[in-house]
């Protein structure tokens, strides 16, 4: 017998297809029953960012506040996606706003940060969307690939939709 669904942990990177993704976590935890916490991580600065920003920002203090706000500019981003989903969503699906059990915003390294929490969480299931293609996306669609490969807990990779599709348009299908 296949175990519960009991807390989904939706990982996003704020792209487009993130809340494509995300409309997944609702549904899935629609039919489940379960709670979904929701997990930005932020990568850490490399040795070389580090150093650079360094050569630029003498200050500490002001390096430091620089490095807080890239976490309060995610926490914005994040929070301006969520309040538009719900804001487009059907009206009987507003309900399922209760199932966040936690939203949060973390620097890290994305595919161990998703890992551990996930564990400390006890999470059933994970969530995330896949990515675009390019350079830049190349490298963030190894978060995916790595998470995938490492996690012990199904983990549903969200393909991105053939046709860009409006949260609203998502929505109104199911």
């Amino acid at each position: 017998m296949l175990p519960e669904v009991n807390k989904i942990l939706y990982c996003t990177d704020l792209s487009k297809n993130a809340s494509y993704a995300f409309k997944y976590a609702v549904y899935l935890a629609r039919q489940t029953g379960a709670e979904i916490h929701i997990l930005k991580v932020v990568e850490e600065l490399s040795s070389d960012e580090r150093l650079t920003l360094q050569s630029y920002i003498l200050n500490q203090n002001s390096r430091e506040e620089f490095l807080h706000q890239r976490l309060n500019h995610a926490r914005d981003q994040l929070q301006q996606r969520l309040d538009h989903f719900w804001e487009v969503i059907a009206p009987q699906e507003q309900a399922m706003r209760s199932k966040i059990i936690g939203c949060e915003v973390v620097e890290g390294y994305p595919t161990q940060t998703i890992l551990k929490r996930s564990k400390e969480l006890d999470c059933d299931l994970i969530v995330m969307g896949a990515h675009e293609k390019g350079w830049f996306h190349t490298l963030l669609g190894s978060v995916a690939k790595n998470v995938l490969r490492e996690s012990r807990i199904p983990t549903l990779i969200v393909p991105r939709p053939e046709k860009v599709v409006t949260t609203k348009q998502a929505t109104q299908k199911h």
